[in-house]
Formats: C-alpha cells, sequence, structure tokens
C-alpha cells in the first residue's frame, strides 16, 4: 500500500514518528505497517541515511506517547468507541482480538502485543476499557514499546550491513521478523489452547 522507503527518505525521523504514534494513539495501525517501517529505517540507519541513536529514542517515545493516548481514549470512552461493526476504523473484530490477547497474557500483554500487528494498536485500548492500573500500564508498555523499537530496527539495521541493497527485499526481511518475533507467543497461545481443549474433555468413569 505505502512504499515505505520512500516514505522514509522524503518524511524522516519526522514522519517515522508520526506513523509509529498513529498506530496507537490514532488506531490506524493496520494501515502503517509498523514492522516494515521499523525494519526499513534500520536498513537506512545501516547505510547512513539515518542516525541510529537518534532514530530508536525517537521510535520508542513516539510508540509510548501512542499507546498512552489509546490507553486514555479506551479507558475514556470505553466500548461506545466500537459501536459500529461495520465502520472502517473502529471494527468489533480488532477489539476483540486485542482484549482476548490481553484476557490471555494479562500485564505481559503489553509486553508482548507490540510484536502482533493489529494487536499492538489496539491493546492499550482494550487496556483502557479493562481500567488496567494506569501505573502498571505505563511501566509494562514501556518495556514492551523499547523492546519492540529496539529488536527490530536493529534486525533492520543488522541485516542492512550484512546484506547488499536489502531495501528492495524488505518483505521477505519483515516475513523473517515476523517469525522470529511471534514464535514464542504462537507457541504459548497453541500450548494453552491445547490444554483449555484437553481440560474440557469429559473424563471417563470408572466402575466402582
Amino acid at each position: 500500500m505505502f512504499d515505505i522507503p520512500q516514505l522514509i527518505q522524503a518524511g524522516g525521523l519526522l514522519l517515522i514518528a508520526l506513523i509509529i504514534f498513529a498506530e496507537s494513539g490514532m488506531f490506524v495501525g493496520f494501515f502503517f505497517p509498523g514492522d516494515t517501517l521499523l525494519l526499513s529505517a534500520g536498513v537506512f540507519a545501516a547505510q547512513g541515511k539515518l542516525d541510529l541513536y537518534t532514530l530508536l529514542p525517537v521510535i520508542a517515545l513516539a510508540a509510548i506517547a501512542g499507546d498512552n493516548i489509546g490507553y486514555q481514549i479506551g479507558k475514556r470512552y470505553g466500548r461506545h468507541l466500537f459501536d459500529k461493526p461495520n465502520s472502517v476504523i473502529f471494527k468489533q473484530k480488532y477489539l476483540h482480538q486485542a482484549e482476548a490477547f490481553f484476557t490471555k497474557y494479562g500485564s505481559k500483554a503489553m509486553l508482548l502485543a507490540h510484536f502482533v500487528p493489529v494487536v499492538r494498536t489496539f491493546a492499550p485500548a482494550a487496556a483502557g476499557i479493562a481500567n488496567m492500573n494506569r501505573k502498571q500500564f505505563v511501566v509494562y508498555d514501556a518495556i514492551g514499546d523499547i523492546g519492540w523499537a529496539v529488536i527490530v530496527t536493529m534486525i533492520g539495521y543488522f541485516l542492512g550491513t550484512k546484506i547488499p541493497d536489502i531495501d528492495h527485499y524488505i518483505l521477505l526481511a519483515v516475513a523473517f521478523v515476523m517469525i522470529a518475533t511471534l514464535g514464542p507467543a504462537l507457541y504459548h497461545f497453541t500450548r494453552a489452547m491445547l490444554e483449555k481443549r484437553r481440560a474440557n474433555i469429559p473424563q471417563k468413569r470408572t466402575r466402582p
């Protein structure tokens, strides 16, 4: 949908910060692929087109600011924001995905959610709707944002230093990152579902 390298070249750090902020602060994360943006920014940093030591805090702070806005919107307006199932942005299924993820992992959801597309966008609002303790949210969310900013951007930076013209294969790099970051979460989710299914299977009664 977007030529990410061209966007970065045109807007630089300011545009990166605005897009990252918009993911959670304006609930448009599914329009702006954050992982692709961070990978591309890391590649550009490896090529000397962006300063890595400025890039990382800018991404982290923009993500933290957006998430806190999303939390406040969820806390203040709650489910009324998602009353229209067929609206372009505020779709019920997005909130349900984030709520299920939040219910499953609790406070840890704010550590993991940043690595899951769509969930990353709506998890802060789900936390606000669930009245998650504000201080707890701020701490866990900040750790998750910083981890996401550093890990994904540094993968792009590493690939940019090792593979010539990696910016031409950024989608493959995104797939690699998705597998690496989602792998542990998917493992735990699948394991929990299997355990729940086994628990729901009626136990055979033994005759006296």
